[in-house]
């Protein structure tokens, strides 16, 4: 087995298949790249069990054959090599040569039969998204979902396809993120949920890519197909919660303000709140805002003024003011609209301007109760 290949363009690759390796994995040969050679193209995988990525690059070559080659030591040779041809060569049963303009390298391999096969998905449905939309739905979305090991269900993103819409999900329980794109549609109703890692993988690729992504989906596992990536990935088990049903229908009270102004604020004011709540306290009443946090035990305290529009009761809140950051930061538009009915139910947090044709996204922040 023999091929010959541009080190740039495989360590691009590479670098994209590595997110899939997992750090603490159990079983040796996953700390290994699956080389599949067929002529003039090579197959390269990575795998986890639960995640198995792929992608397909040409090389010179008139052989066939598979191996298992070190992750870790290959991507580091390549990160130091200038762009130039590298000749791999299987010498004997034990160890891959690899030939470079500077010198020769030698490294072992396994049998690429002993690489664990991705699954293949049985009476799959398919339905097709552009990049740029999976990957808006998965950057709006992912940063809500938990990191509880308790509740599984709500470590991921909620994937739900109507034939009027599609629907992304994300919760921990203090905020929720709901993205709907009403310009896309699947052919049949279904529901499935993500888990995070693949998601992560997928946005980094995503982003550059101008393709239609082709969403394949059963009751336990979902590939995704574009470009000459594929990733397979098991999904998450379990049923979502019924997120519309703790969104407050009723909110007479809103407030319009400019959303740089409002995030710069929340986050100078946060550092003068309690290290344990994060609590900042909102303020309206009139054209006006005001934003204010305390920690009591190192005497701390921040007070700032903000002019805005607001409609409704004056109105006292409290919120954690991470989450709001975190909110404010994964919006896009130059105003946003919070709206709230009391202090002890959820805020509603969605953009006033600058969403694409299509594009609904609703974030929900629940408060936290006011110490006097």
């Amino acid at each position: 087995m023999k091929f010959i290949v541009s080190s740039s363009q495989l360590l691009k690759q590479l670098q994209v298949l590595s997110g899939v390796i997992s750090a603490s994995s159990t079983l040796p040969i996953l700390d290994n790249f699956l080389f599949e050679l067929s002529e003039n193209e090579l197959k390269i995988s990575a795998s986890d069990l639960e995640t198995t990525m792929s992608t397909t690059i040409e090389v010179q070559s008139d052989s066939e054959g598979s191996i298992a080659v070190p992750s870790r030591i290959l991507l580091d040779t390549l990160k130091t090599l200038p762009n130039q041809p590298l000749t791999f060569k299987i010498e004997g049963n034990s160890e891959v040569e690899i030939t470079s303009e500077q010198g020769n390298y030698g490294m072992p391999f396994f049998e690429g039969s002993d690489f664990p096969k991705a699954v293949s998905l049985e009476n799959p449905s398919t339905t097709l998204v552009p990049a740029n939309v999976l990957a808006n739905a998965i950057s709006k979305t992912i940063f809500a979902a938990g990191n509880d090991d308790l509740r599984p269900v709500m470590s991921g993103v909620f994937f739900q396809f109507g034939t009027e819409n599609l629907t992304f999900v994300a919760t921990d329980a203090h905020k929720l993120v709901k993205y709907t794109r009403t310009d896309v549609k699947a052919d049949e109703v279904a529901e499935f949920i993500m888990p995070k890692k693949p998601l992560n993988i997928l946005k980094g690729i995503l982003a550059t890519s101008d393709a239609e992504v082709s969403i394949s989906y059963n009751e336990s596992n979902a590939k995704f197909t574009f470009d000459n990536v594929t990733l397979t990935c098991r999904l998450i088990d379990g049923k979502y919660p019924n997120y519309n049903a703790v969104i407050p229908k009723e909110n007479p009270n809103k407030l319009t303000i400019s959303r740089g102004s409002f995030l710069n604020s929340t986050k100078r004011v946060s550092i003068f709140s309690s290290k344990t709540t994060h609590q900042i306290r909102l303020k309206m009443a009139g054209t006006e805002l005001n934003i204010s946090a305390e920690d009591i035990d190192f005497s701390n305290k921040a007070n700032e003024r903000l002019n805005c529009d607001y409609q409704g009761d004056d109105l006292e809140i409290g919120f954690n003011s991470r989450f709001l950051t975190e909110m404010l930061n994964n919006l896009a538009s130059d105003n946003v609209q919070l709206e709230m009915s009391l202090p002890n139910r959820a805020g509603i947090l969605t953009p006033a301007d600058g969403t694409e044709e299509g594009e609904e996204i609703t974030m929900l922040v629940m408060p936290v109760m006011l110490s006097n």
